[in-house]
C-alpha cells in the first residue's frame, strides 16, 4: 500500500513537473512486528522511521496517509502538499452486505473507531482485532477465518481490490477517522526549495476539510485509540464539518456538526471539539483509558 501511494503520488509529479522521481523503500519496525499497533503506541511507528531519514538526507520527501500522522505539527517539518482526497469513507469486504451478516458473524477490524461505531449499528456481531497489510486481512474472508473485514475504501481502490468491496458504509453510518482518504507529501521545514516544488500537488479543498478534521482529535487530545470520527466537505465557501466520539461498546455517542470559513478550518474543529467535551464526549473518551 505504502509503495503504491508513493508510486502515484511520484508519478504525479513527474506528470506536472517533468523532474523524475526516485522511490526508496524504508522498511519500518512497525512493518515487520506482529504486535497490535495500539501496543506499539499507534501508526507513529510509521512515520517516525520515516522522519528519521528526511533528517539524516537520505530521502527529500516522505509519502504518508495522512490518518497517520500525529495531529501536532512537528516544527521540523512541514506537509508541502495534501494532494485532492480519494473516497474518504470505509469499505465492507466479504461476500454480504453488512445487515445480511448472521448474528454472532465474525468481523475484522484493526481499528477501535470501526468496532465502537460497527457496534453500535450491530452489536450482535462479533469484532475481531486484526493487522496485517490489506492483502493479508481479505485473505482471513476467502479463507472463512473471519465473515468480512472493514477497510478504507480509498486503500482498496489504490491496491486494485475494490471489486471485492460488498458496500461502502455512508458517513451517517460509519464516520471516518480524521484525514481518511488522503495522503500527506512532508519533507524538512527548512527546505523552502521542496516545499516550493512540492506545493503544486496540493488541493486548498483537501487541505481545509482535513485540517478542521485534525483539529477535532487533537483538541479532544485523542490518540489514534480513541473512537473519533470527523470528515469535513468544502466546497470552496462553506466548510461543513461532523464530528463524533463513541463509547468503545458503541451504546453512547456525542456528535456535532458545525460549519464555517474554509480559512478558519482549524478553528472551527477546535470550536466543534470544545461543544462536544461540554456535551460529554470526554467521559466516553475516558472510559476507553481504563
Amino acid at each position: 500500500m505504502a509503495t503504491t501511494q508513493s508510486q502515484m503520488v511520484a508519478d504525479a509529479y513527474v506528470q506536472r513537473t517533468g523532474r523524475a522521481i526516485e522511490l526508496v523503500g524504508i522498511t519500518t519496525f512497525g512493518d515487520v512486528t506482529k504486535a497490535h499497533l495500539a501496543q506499539l503506541g499507534g501508526t507513529g511507528v510509521f512515520v517516525s522511521a520515516l522522519r528519521d531519514k528526511l533528517i539524516d538526507d537520505e530521502v527529500d520527501f516522505a509519502v504518508h496517509s495522512l490518518k497517520d500522522l500525529p495531529t501536532t505539527q512537528d516544527p521540523r517539518f512541514t506537509l508541502a502538499a495534501i494532494p485532492a482526497r480519494h473516497d474518504h469513507r470505509d469499505a465492507l469486504v466479504g461476500p454480504r452486505k453488512f445487515a445480511d451478516l448472521a448474528p454472532g458473524a465474525r468481523v475484522g477490524t484493526g481499528s477501535p473507531r470501526r468496532v465502537a461505531m460497527l457496534s453500535a449499528l450491530r452489536p450482535d456481531l462479533e469484532y475481531v482485532p486484526i493487522r496485517g497489510n490489506a492483502d493479508t486481512r481479505i485473505g482471513k474472508v476467502t479463507s472463512g477465518e473471519l465473515d468480512a473485514v472493514v477497510l478504507a475504501s480509498a486503500g482498496l481502490t489504490r491496491i486494485g481490490r475494490d471489486a471485492e468491496v460488498a458496500q461502502i458504509f455512508e458517513v451517517e453510518e460509519l464516520l471516518p477517522a480524521p484525514g481518511q482518504g488522503a495522503l500527506a507529501v512532508e519533507c524538512r521545514a527548512d527546505r523552502a526549495d521542496l516545499v516550493e516544488f512540492l506545493g503544486v500537488l496540493d488541493d486548498p479543498r483537501t487541505r481545509s476539510a482535513v485540517t478542521a478534521e485534525r483539529a477535532v482529535l487533537n483538541a479532544l487530545e485523542a490518540g489514534c485509540s480513541a473512537p473519533v470520527g470527523a470528515f469535513a466537505a468544502d466546497d470552496g465557501h462553506t466548510l461543513n464539518l461532523t464530528a463524533v466520539v463513541v463509547s468503545i461498546d458503541g451504546r453512547e455517542a456525542v456528535r456535532k456538526s458545525a460549519a464555517g470559513s474554509p480559512s478558519e478550518a482549524a478553528n472551527l474543529g477546535r470550536l466543534l471539539a470544545t461543544e462536544m467535551i461540554s456535551a460529554g464526549a470526554d467521559r466516553l473518551m475516558g472510559e476507553q483509558s481504563h
